[in-house]
C-alpha cells in the first residue's frame, strides 16, 4: 500500500484555488502508484488537518465539500487520503490551498472609477488611459489580496510591477448579466510604508467595436471603469482595504488608439517613468470620475484566464514581389507580436498581420474592416521591447514596415495568447498528413478559445457562435480542459436567452440587424447538447443541475414551435451551413432540407433532455421528454424516410443524421439507408459532400453502417473538398471553407473565408473514439470503451486522453497480418473492449497495462477465422 498516492487535488474545474466563487467548493482527485486491478473503497478529506473520517466509497470526482460553508476571504488546507481493495489508508496528499472570493455584493465597498469627465467613445479607436493611486503599509502584514474588474480590458502595475498573467482581463461576457471579477495574492509585491497602485484601462469588447458589417460601439455602455478593492490583512487580526475611488487620478496613456479589430497604436515618447511606483509626480494628472456599477453581477471565474501560452520564432523571414519585408512563423495563431528594437525617437515601426499570403504579399482580404495594424513610436533611448497590450490578430504571417536597420529573427516573436486550458488529448498515427490535420485541430482550438468560443480569430466577428461549439464540444472536451470556461459561457446563454427569448446564434448577442433573434436550430440546440458532452465527458452533475433550465426552455420553445405537427418546419434556418456545392456569398443554400435539420435536432434535444431529466431525478419530466421524443422521432420517419429507408433530401447529411440521431428505427430501413450513404460517398469520389451538420457524423454514420473503408478513404482524401486537403495546400489550422483557399492558389471570392475556424475539425472526435480506438463509456470516463478499428493503411495510431481519473493510454500498431494493443487505465477506471475482427468478443479490464495481440486482417479482407484474443500481459 506504500506505492499508493493520491496525486493532483483539484477544486471545482480550477488549478487554482484562489478566489473561487462558491461557498462549498467540491473537491475531486488522482490517485497514483497503485497495483493492477486496485480500485478505492474509501476516502477521507481534511480541511487544515481535520479529517472527515472514512466515507465508504468508489467516487473520487466533485466530493462535497466536508465542512461548514465558506464565508467571503475564508481561506483552508485541504487534503486527502484513500483506502482501496487492498487496504490503506495511502499517506495524506499534497495539502491544496482553497481561498474564497467575495461571496456577497456587500462585500465590495470600492468605487468603479472612470478616467474620463464625460461619457466617451467615438466610432474610431480610442486611446487607453493610465489610473492610480497611493496607499500606506504598516507592518507586519500576512497576506494582500486584491480584487478587480473592469468595464473594458485592464492591467494593473503594483509598485511598478505587473500585477499576474492575465492578458485582457477581465474577458467578456453577457456585462449586463455578469461581471467576472479576479482575485491576486499580492502580499510580495507590497512593502511596508507608501505603495502605489496604477492600471492601465481600455475599451475592450465593453465598449470598442465588436462584430461584422460595420460591427457596433459601445454595445454594454459609453462609460469604461476600473474597480479594484486591496484587502490587507495584519498580523493582529485586522484587515485595512484600500480601494478605488475619488481620490484616484488619471492621464493619457502612451497607447493613443486601440482596438481588436483595428490594432494597437502606441507611442513610447508619452511614457512616464514610474507613473505606478510611490511617490510620482501626479500634479499634471487629473481627477478621475466616480461611476455608478452594480455589484450584484460580479462573478469568480470558473475557469482559467486568457494568457500567453507560448511564443514563437520566425520560420523565414523574406522580401515581397512589391519589396515589403514578410515574416513567417510557421503557424497560424491567435495572439501578437513582440517587437525589441533600437532607433532613434520618433521612428515608426508599423505591425501587419495576416493568415495567408496571396500572389507573394499579405492576404488581407478575408480580414474585411479588421485591419489589424500595430504601430509603435520609439522613444529612442537604445534597446527597447514592445508587445500590444490590449489588441489580438489572427496571422501567421506579418509585414513590418520601418524597420530600422535589418530585421533578425531575434528581433521579432509571435505571442500565442489564449484561455489557459490544460491540454488532456493527444493523437498520433502513421499517417503524417492525418496527424497534421489532427495538430491543425488543436491550433484551431487554441486560436478559438479566447475567454469564449469564437468562430475565427482574424476578422471582424470573432463571436461566440452556438453552432460552431455546439459540433465542436465533444472534440473540445477531449483536447483540454475547458469545462470551466464552457460552464461560464453557457451561464450566459443561459442568461441571455431568458433575456431575449431564445438562445442567440451567438452569445454574448449583439444585434447586427443581420440575424433575427430567433430560434435556430444546431446553434439553439447547443442550450442542450453543449452542458450534456460536458457532463458526459467530466462528470460533472453540477452543470446538468445549472442549466437544465435553459436546456427545458429551448426544448419547450421548439414543441410550440412544431405544434401538433411535431415537425420543425417554419422559421428562420441556416441548415447545413458551407455545404460545399452551395455558392460562396450563399452558404446557407445547401442541398439538405433545411425542416429535415431543423427537425432531426427537435428530436435529438428532446431526448437528451429527458436523459438529463432522468439523472436529476426528475423522473416526470423525463417521461415527458422521452415521449416528445418519440413522437418526433415517428414525425421525422413519416415526413422525410420512405418506408425502404431512403431520405427526402437524398444527401450525406441527411443519411447521417438519420442514422447518428436514431431517427430510423427499421432494420431494414437502417440497413437501406446505410447502403444509400455509402453509395452517395463512393459516387462523390470520397470527397467532402456536407456541411457544419453533416460533417461531424458523416464518419460515425459510415461506421455504423459497416462501412468503415469508405470512413477511412473520406477522412483521407487529399482533394478538394476534404479535410486534408487544407494540410496539402500548407494549412496550419482548420478553414472555414472546404475551400478556403482555391486549387490554383487564389483565396476563395467569398465575403466568409477564415483560415482558423475549428467547426469542421469536429470529426477528430471520431479519429479518437473509432481510429485511436477510446470512447467514455460512463460520465467522466469513468468507464471506457476501446474499440480500434484499423484502417486506411495505417500502420499504427495511438490516443492519450487525461481523464478526471488519469491518464487512458491507448495504443495500436499492425506488423504484416498481427495486431496489438496496448492500453493502459488508472486507477478507478475500467474498460470494455472490443478488438477488430472480434467484435462479439469483449473483454472486461481494470487499471494497470494491458497488451492484446491477434492476428489481424483489414476490415475489407476475408477474417481469419482461427483469430481469437491472446492476453500477453
Amino acid at each position: 500500500m506504500a506505492a499508493i498516492r493520491v496525486g493532483i487535488v483539484r477544486i471545482e474545474h480550477l488549478r487554482e484555488a484562489l478566489g473561487i466563487g462558491v461557498a462549498r467548493p467540491r473537491i475531486s482527485w488522482q490517485v497514483t502508484g497503485a497495483e493492477p486491478g486496485w480500485a478505492q473503497s474509501a476516502y477521507e478529506i481534511a480541511v487544515d488537518g481535520t479529517g472527515t473520517g472514512p466515507v465508504e466509497s468508489e467516487e473520487s470526482q466533485f466530493r462535497p465539500w466536508p465542512g461548514a460553508a465558506l464565508a467571503s476571504r475564508e481561506r483552508h488546507s485541504v487534503q486527502v487520503r484513500v483506502w482501496g481493495t487492498d487496504g490503506g489508508p495511502s499517506p495524506w496528499s499534497e495539502p491544496v490551498e482553497v481561498e474564497a472570493g467575495l461571496l456577497d455584493p456587500s462585500d465590495w465597498t470600492a468605487e468603479m472609477i472612470s478616467p474620463e469627465q464625460e461619457p466617451g467613445g467615438t466610432a474610431q479607436p480610442d486611446p487607453a488611459a493610465l489610473l492610480r493611486g497611493e496607499f500606506t503599509v504598516r507592518a507586519p502584514f500576512t497576506r494582500a489580496r486584491l480584487y478587480s474588474t473592469a468595464q473594458g480590458v485592464y492591467e494593473l502595475e503594483l509598485n511598478g510591477r505587473t500585477v499576474g498573467a492575465d492578458v485582457l482581463s477581465p474577458g467578456w461576457t453577457s456585462y449586463s448579466h455578469r461581471l467576472r471579477y479576479q482575485t491576486y495574492d499580492v502580499t510580495e509585491l507590497l512593502a511596508e510604508g507608501r505603495n502605489a497602485l496604477g492600471a492601465w484601462l481600455s475599451d475592450g469588447w465593453f465598449r470598442g467595436r465588436i462584430g461584422f458589417e460595420g460591427g457596433r460601439t459601445h454595445v454594454y455602455g459609453a462609460e469604461i471603469g476600473l474597480l479594484a478593492q486591496l484587502e490587507l490583512h495584519y498580523a493582529d487580526g485586522t484587515v485595512e482595504t484600500f480601494g478605488t475611488d475619488a481620490s484616484w487620478r488619471t492621464a493619457p496613456s502612451p497607447i493613443t488608439a486601440v482596438g481588436a479589430y483595428e490594432g494597437e497604436t502606441y507611442d513610447a515618447r508619452l511614457e512616464q517613468d514610474g507613473w505606478s511606483a510611490p511617490g510620482f509626480d501626479e500634479t499634471r494628472w487629473q481627477p478621475v470620475r466616480t461611476i455608478g456599477h452594480d455589484a450584484g453581477v460580479l462573478v469568480a471565474p470558473s475557469g482559467p484566464p486568457v494568457r500567453r501560452t507560448e511564443t514563437l520564432r520566425p520560420v523565414k523571414i523574406f522580401t515581397s514581389p512589391a519589396g515589403e519585408t514578410l515574416v513567417d512563423f510557421g503557424q497560424n495563431i491567435a495572439g501578437r507580436l513582440r517587437i525589441t528594437v533600437r532607433g532613434p525617437a520618433g521612428h515608426t515601426v508599423t505591425l501587419r498581420h495576416a493568415e495567408v499570403l496571396e500572389d507573394g504579399e499579405l492576404g488581407v482580404r478575408p480580414l474585411r474592416s479588421a485591419i489589424s495594424v500595430d504601430t509603435y513610436t520609439l522613444r529612442g533611448e537604445g534597446r527597447e521591447q514592445w508587445e500590444p497590450r490590449f489588441t489580438m490578430h489572427g496571422f501567421r504571417y506579418a509585414q513590418i514596415d520601418g524597420w530600422p536597420g535589418e530585421l533578425t529573427a531575434d528581433d521579432v516573436q509571435a505571442v500565442v495568447c489564449h484561455t489557459d486550458m490544460e491540454r488532456t488529448g493527444w493523437f498520433s498515427s502513421s499517417h503524417a498528413e492525418l496527424d497534421r490535420f489532427h495538430e491543425n485541430v488543436v491550433w484551431s482550438m487554441r486560436g478559438n478559445f479566447v475567454d469564449l468560443p469564437t468562430d475565427c480569430p482574424q476578422r471582424d466577428e470573432r463571436l461566440g457562435w452556438t453552432g460552431d461549439i455546439q459540433v465542436f464540444a465533444p472534440t473540445a472536451a477531449y483536447l483540454y480542459d475547458c469545462a470551466g470556461m464552457l460552464s461560464s459561457w453557457l451561464e450566459d446563454l443561459a442568461a441571455e436567452q431568458e433575456q431575449f427569448g431564445t438562445v442567440p446564434v451567438y452569445v454574448p448577442w449583439i444585434d447586427l440587424g443581420v440575424f433575427p433573434a430567433e430560434p435556430t436550430a444546431v446553434w439553439g440546440d447547443a442550450a442542450v447538447i453543449v452542458p450534456w458532452t460536458l457532463y458526459e465527458r467530466f462528470g460533472d452533475l453540477d452543470i446538468l443541475r445549472r442549466q437544465y433550465a435553459s436546456m427545458r426552455a429551448w426544448v419547450d420553445q421548439v414543441a410550440v414551435r412544431a405544434g401538433g405537427s411535431h415537425l420543425w418546419d417554419s422559421g428562420f434556418q441556416l441548415g447545413d451551413w458551407l455545404d460545399p456545392t452551395a455558392p460562396p456569398e450563399r452558404p446557407e443554400e445547401a442541398r439538405t432540407d433545411v425542416h429535415l435539420v431543423a427537425t432531426a435536432y427537435f428530436a435529438r434535444s428532446a431526448d437528451l433532455l429527458a436523459q438529463a431529466a432522468g439523472i436529476l431525478g426528475r423522473d416526470a419530466e423525463a417521461v415527458h421528454y422521452s415521449q416528445l421524443a418519440e413522437r418526433v422521432r415517428a414525425a421525422f420517419s413519416v415526413e422525410f424516410v420512405s418506408p425502404s429507408g431512403r431520405m427526402a433530401s437524398d444527401t450525406p447529411t441527411a443519411y447521417a443524421l438519420g442514422l447518428e440521431f436514431g431517427l430510423i428505427t427499421g432494420d431494414a430501413q437502417r440497413a437501406r439507408a446505410g447502403r444509400r450513404l455509402v453509395e452517395l460517398v463512393r459516387a462523390n469520389g470520397h470527397r467532402i459532400a456536407t456541411g457544419f451538420v453533416g460533417t461531424p457524423l458523416v464518419c460515425d454514420a459510415l461506421t455504423s453502417a459497416g462501412a468503415l473503408d469508405d470512413a477511412f478513404r473520406l477522412l483521407l482524401q487529399t482533394e478538394c473538398p476534404s479535410w486534408l486537403y487544407a494540410v496539402v495546400q500548407g494549412g496550419t489550422t482548420v478553414w472555414e471553407r472546404w475551400d478556403s483557399v482555391l486549387p490554383d492558389g487564389r483565396i476563395n471570392p467569398g465575403d466568409m473565408t477564415s483560415f482558423n475556424h475549428y467547426a469542421l475539425g469536429g470529426v477528430a472526435d471520431w479519429i479518437h473514439q473509432t481510429v485511436a480506438g477510446l470512447r467514455p463509456a460512463a460520465p467522466g470516463y469513468r468507464k471506457v470503451t476501446i474499440a480500434p478499428r484499423p484502417g486506411g493503411g495505417l500502420a499504427h495510431a495511438a490516443t492519450s486522453h487525461r481523464t478526471p481519473y488519469g491518464v487512458v493510454d491507448v495504443r495500436w500498431e499492425r506488423v504484416r497480418e498481427v495486431f496489438e494493443l496496448k492500453v493502459t487505465l488508472p486507477p478507478g477506471v475500467t474498460a470494455t473492449v472490443s478488438l477488430p475482427g472480434h467484435e462479439g468478443v469483449e473483454l472486461e479490464l481494470g487499471s494497470g497495462t494491458h497488451v492484446h495481440r491477434m492476428p489481424f486482417r483489414a476490415a475489407h479482407e476475408d477474417p481469419l477465422p482461427e483469430a481469437t484474443p491472446a492476453l500477453l500481459g
